[in-house]
């Protein structure tokens, strides 16, 4: 009996012993992404002479070589800071309508004040990325703990990274304006049914 006694003592430890052997205590288990895409976002300011809340022929044109400069497009946000703001408004989104932008209402806080007479122009860019990957940091066996790998995420969280069009989209989706355009949304369809059979790409 003593014997018997003994043996159950010992297989009790051995299996709490199995237990408490998790190695670090990390928390990345479940389904959540160990590593997930990081928006930041930056400021661009260009301030052009507006005498008068005008901006002259040559002030649009640098404007314009700045906003080429900056590659401007889709998911860059155009505003306009100063006294003369509203005034030189229209003239300002005359040069952002050649790169499809509309101007945003209200501006970013940015540093140093506007020069008197002149407005200040501000893009604001985000940018999504996937910081520390790929993250090989652990090997995948032996895991002891359950956990997620380290390098867990990186592929469709990168993928993901690159391919939204706005990354502010991550942050905040944007409320439907409740108007739609079938022809647009009909495009891809489409372009589907037109392509010739084992014909590569689309229109």
């Amino acid at each position: 009996m003593t014997n018997k006694l003994s043996l159950l003592l010992l297989g009790s430890i051995a299996l709490a012993g199995c237990q408490v052997h998790r190695g670090e205590d990390r928390p990345a288990r479940g389904l959540i992404p160990v590593n997930e895409p990081v928006v930041t976002r930056a400021d661009y300011v260009f301030d052009a002479a507006a005498p008068g809340g005008s901006l002259g022929a040559q002030e649009s044109a640098r404007l314009d070589g700045w906003f080429r400069g900056l590659e401007l497009g889709y998911g860059d946000v155009v505003s306009v800071d100063g006294v003369d703001a509203s005034s030189a408004r229209a003239d300002v989104a005359r040069v952002a309508a050649r790169y499809g932008l509309l101007l945003a209402d209200g501006s970013p806080v940015t540093t140093g004040a506007v020069p008197p007479g002149a407005v200040r122009v501000v893009v604001s860019r985000t940018r999504a990325s996937v910081p520390g990957c790929p993250n090989w940091s652990r090997p995948s066996n032996p895991n002891f703990s359950n956990e997620m790998m380290s390098n867990f995420g990186c592929a469709y969280s990168g993928n993901l990274a690159a391919m939204v069009a706005n990354p502010a989209d991550l942050v905040s989706g944007r409320e439907p304006s409740g108007l739609s355009d079938p022809v647009l949304s009909n495009k891809a369809i489409q372009s589907y049914r037109n392509k010739a059979p084992g014909a590569k790409g689309g229109n």
